[in-house]
């Protein structure tokens, strides 16, 4: 009956530890993470924004919308099919898209790795060995060598007593996180590249039908003075004059060319295909649709809908979880351990009742002389989180800039169109008034190819203008977020359906 009754002692004494090591395993050490606060600012420029952005002329108008949702699909708002199915094949088949969905799930696995240590490790074993006693034995006994035959379960288990684990687990969850903005981030460059590359398709189209029609113009110069030439009154030196125009002018078509076939290339490979089986369609910058309204957030909301300052939050949370892995370093640890199963020296008794063998057993070890490792340790935690800080407190004033430069450009771009355009207008009546001057002789060939470098200059930079605006558009859809948590990416699941991830 005596032993009986002490293994019900020994049971009751395990399970009263165990209930100890649970009350205990209430606290964490360490800093709890308190998410930085929005910048105080509540403008992004110093100086006065303009809500509507109006070149007149015929120009179309844009208008900054305070507090208005992007659409999440905001490539549509340039109502171009043949740019929404690039778009959309992208997504599907872009390579740098695909390593940041591989690197998330690196993250969220080792996530799920870290989770395992709350839970007791549990194995089975089975064994044999041959042993040799002692040789001076001293009641006499055989010293033949024997075998020795086991098998059982065993488990083990460390008790989470000053959180060491569960900051871990929190760091694991924050680095996951932290992947989850960069795959966001990732897919709202992709997304923004490709409009990008449309429009340099579109504008550097533009740029060469603007050339090509100079040239026509330098053709019809050269008609013109040749026309004089053959009746005596103009020289061959205006003919000369006029044939090296049309040369110069000829020459700045192969570089077009050459842009718009490296913009094709790049675009085939945002989507994932060799230039040589994928073919850009042929955008037109008139086709595309300039979106009117232009949505623009709040600068206290921008932190939460740009992915590259989540993450750098994400990246800070897990600096401070270190700090607590680091702390809980300091303190003692408790390993407990059982182990049951059958122990014999021969194979046809280990499943007898008198081969049964079972242990408890618990262990504490508690640092008591590193050589300064586990405070230097904890210190590089705290200076890691100082950097990590500083990194965020950099990012977000990265973002504000941009959306500040932005705002800015696309001011400066509906004053530079209206300009360009104004002064096309005034170079081709310039220019149609110098050939009829010309073909009246009351000018010279100097003053008729003047007149016609300055419509040159007029139409190219009204391209130029034109493309630049469509480009800052995109790059603000971008800059303010892009409304990515709504994508339809598989990995990037909306927290909710109007409000970003917090």
């Amino acid at each position: 009956m005596r032993e009986p009754l002490r293994q019900r002692t020994a049971g009751v004494i395990v399970a009263l530890a165990i209930v100890l090591l649970g009350m205990l395993d209430g606290c964490a050490v360490g800093p709890d993470f308190v998410p930085p606060p929005p910048p105080g600012v509540t403008t992004y420029t110093a100086g006065t924004l303009r809500d509507t952005l109006s070149p007149g002329l015929g120009e179309a108008e844009q208008r900054l919308l305070l507090r208005q949702q992007l659409s999440a699909d905001w490539w549509e708002l340039f109502h171009s099919p043949d740019l929404t199915e690039a778009v959309r094949q992208a997504i599907a088949g872009n390579q740098t898209l695909a390593v940041a969905v591989a690197t998330l799930a690196q993250a969220q696995d080792a996530l799920a790795q870290a989770r395992a240590a709350f839970y007791p490790q549990i194995n089975f074993g089975a064994g044999v060995s041959r042993q040799q006693p002692s040789s001076s034995n001293p009641r006499g006994t055989s010293t033949a060598p024997f075998s020795v035959f086991s098998l059982g379960p065993s488990a083990s288990y460390v008790p989470d007593v000053f959180g060491g684990t569960r900051r871990h687990v929190e760091q694991e969850a924050a680095l996951a996180e932290s992947q989850k903005y960069e795959l966001a981030a990732a897919y709202l460059t992709l997304t923004g590249n490709v409009v990008v590359q449309a429009i340099n398709i579109a504008g550097t189209r533009f740029q060469i039908a603007a050339a090509e029609e100079i040239v026509s113009n330098d053709e019809q110069n050269l008609g013109l003075v040749r026309t004089k030439y053959d009746a005596g009154k103009a020289a061959e030196t205006d003919v000369l004059i006029a044939e090296s125009q049309l040369a110069n002018d000829k020459a700045q078509l192969p570089p077009l060319r050459q842009q718009l076939s490296a913009a094709r290339h790049a675009l085939s490979i945002l989507l994932g295909k060799f230039p040589a089986e994928w073919s850009a369609p042929d955008f037109d910058l008139g086709e595309l649709n300039l979106p009117g309204d232009l949505p623009l957030s709040l600068p206290s909301e921008l932190v939460h809908q740009r992915p590259d300052i989540l993450a750098a939050e994400a990246n800070l949370h897990a600096a401070s979880a270190a700090i607590g892995v680091a702390t809980a370093q300091l303190y003692p640890s408790i390993t407990l351990s059982a182990s049951a199963g059958q122990e014999a020296i021969s194979a046809a008794t280990l499943f007898g009742s008198s081969a049964t063998v079972w242990s408890l057993a618990a262990g504490l070890t508690a640092p008591i002389f590193e050589g300064g490792a586990l405070a230097a340790q904890w210190q590089g935690a705290v200076a890691a989180f100082d950097g990590s800080l500083a990194a965020y407190r950099q990012t977000v004033l990265l973002a504000f800039g941009q959306v500040a430069d932005i705002l800015d450009a696309l001011a400066h771009d509906a004053d530079l169109v209206a300009d360009q355009r104004h002064a096309l207008d005034v170079a081709n009546a310039s220019l149609e008034l110098q050939r009829l001057s010309y073909s009246a002789g009351k000018s010279d060939v100097l003053a008729l190819l003047d007149s016609q470098r300055l419509d040159q200059q007029a139409r190219l930079g009204y391209a130029r203008a034109q493309t630049q605006r469509y480009q800052d558009t995109t790059q603000l859809f971008v800059a303010i977020g892009g409304r990515w948590w709504d994508a339809s990416l598989g990995p990037l699941a909306p927290a909710s359906e109007d409000t970003p991830p917090a």
